[in-house]
């Protein structure tokens, strides 16, 4: 059998077959059938862990969100570079995103399912009984990964899909082209939000240039950090955030008024662990971050002075405020502030200092322009003005009010020569979803079929045939 023919229709199940396209990511996990719009599981990936009648008991998707367990602690599989760090759990929250709402919990053994109970006075027979049915035994399986993940942890993700989960053909795509072809390109420049990290991904003839990929941290929990340290330079006050699961009742105060609110207290056998309260706070940023961040639309910075001869910090300040209240009822204008919270990712300096973050201060190399320059100094002179005439924006943080104005003037000021296009979905579910949409589409192609790699190939060559045909 030779790996580079296509296999034969007996081989992958000919056309009828429902694909599933799987995302994984920092924050979220994606998860839906090739060939629909949208994915129809959305789990977050982490997982809390707690303790019951002295056993330890694992919690997945929104469950997570509900009950504040006794010493329950919240955990991520996947470090924020974007790289699976906990395998054995990692495994088990992709599981559970296809199982809960796609294909079904597995059979259970009919010998305890109550229909199969042998009268007494018959003997037993012998029931040939499949041990174990494996999770996505009917289904072919695509799945994204990063553009600088690691030969290894390809392997391992072909290996957990083809012999635990049993799925009878499978794919590895990087997230950079499959947001490509979600917005119809086969060349392109992505440059992909999400909550751990901003990556910049070239593409071409849907092949990613690797030379090109750069990626830094300040995703969306970057500026949720920084929201933070906004917080506590509030005045009259500084903002604290208290989680809902905190709050027995509120009554509604005047904005920048303290709040009067009765809080719940949890006796400290019956606490919830540190990481679930954060994990309850990051909620409220996310809230914080869709109704009131905005960035500066530009032209230059914040800090710099506009054409007319004004401050942009002055410019800023005549725009109206935006409310927000807080779960506890404190509520504010955010004025000028709000711009301030996101022009770091443009422009170092502009960093909010907090000694407290997990994040250490940015330098100027992990801003957006500065990670496109060094994308596009790294690929061919000849693919730039193309690839700059196809910059696609996509990841939820994205979605920040103002960020392709702004993204657009720095281009055009950096690059004044080429043409500057932005394509960004205007659509809020193509941009959170950027990456599983290409997927769903890849997937479904009648063409696609002779790209799978089938169980019988995987047999014969191993985890290692994910390298040389996922390019």
């Amino acid at each position: 059998m030779n790996p580079s023919n296509p296999p034969q229709a007996a081989e992958y199940g000919g056309d009828e077959i429902s694909a599933i396209v799987l995302d994984p990511g920092y924050s979220t996990t994606r998860a839906g059938f090739a060939g629909e719009d949208a994915p129809k599981s959305l789990i977050p990936s982490y997982y809390g862990k707690y303790n019951a009648d002295g056993k330890e008991k694992l919690i997945y998707g929104d469950d997570i969100f509900v009950t504040p367990r006794p010493g329950l602690s919240i955990h991520n599989p996947i470090g924020r570079d974007g790289i699976v760090e906990d395998w054995d759990m990692a495994e088990k929250v992709w599981e559970h995103s296809f199982t809960s709402r796609l294909t079904g919990a597995k059979s259970s053994n009919p010998f305890q399912n109550g229909l199969n109970d042998i009268p007494s006075e018959e003997l037993p027979t012998e029931m040939d009984v499949e041990s174990e049915e494996k999770a996505l035994a009917d289904s072919p399986l695509l799945m994204t990964e990063p553009g600088w993940n690691p030969v290894k942890a390809r392997e391992k993700t072909a290996e957990i899909a083809m012999e635990k989960w049993g799925t009878p053909a499978f794919y590895m795509a990087r997230s950079g082209v499959l947001a490509a072809f979600a917005s119809g390109k086969a060349s392109a420049l992505v440059v992909d939000i999400g909550a751990s990290n901003i990556s910049i991904t070239p593409v071409h003839d849907g092949m990613i240039l690797k030379r090109g990929v750069q990626h830094s941290p300040l995703g969306g929990d970057y500026i949720s950090s920084q929201i933070r340290a906004l917080f506590k330079k509030n005045s009259p006050q500084p903002i604290t955030i208290t989680p809902h699961y905190l709050i027995s009742s509120k009554t509604a105060v005047e904005a920048g008024q303290p709040p009067q609110a009765k809080y719940r207290s949890f006796p400290a056998d019956k606490a919830p662990d540190a990481s679930y309260r954060s994990l309850l706070e990051e909620r409220t940023l996310s809230e914080f971050k869709e109704c009131v961040v905005q960035v500066w639309p530009g032209p230059n910075k914040l800090a710099a002075t506009g054409s007319n001869g004004m401050a942009n910090e002055e410019v800023a300040r005549t725009s109206p405020g935006r409310p927000f209240e807080f779960p506890d009822g404190y509520n504010q204008l955010f004025g000028v502030d709000r711009f301030r919270i996101v022009e770091s990712l443009f422009d170092a300096k502009a960093a909010i200092p907090d000694p407290d973050s997990p994040f250490p201060a940015p330098t100027p190399a992990q801003t957006l322009p500065e990670l496109i320059k060094a994308s596009l100094g790294g690929v061919d002179v000849d693919l730039r003005p193309h690839l700059l005439a196809n910059v696609v924006v996509t990841g939820a943080s994205s979605l920040l009010y103002g960020f392709t104005d702004r993204l657009n003037h720095e281009l055009m000021s950096i690059y004044p020569g080429p043409r500057v296009r932005i394509s960004a979905a205007g659509n809020t579910a193509e941009r959170r979803f950027g990456s599983w949409i290409g997927g769903s589409i890849l997937a479904s192609l009648g063409t696609f079929h002779q790209m799978w790699i089938s169980k019988k190939e995987y047999d014969e060559h191993g985890a290692n045939i994910v390298e040389k045909r996922c390019k």
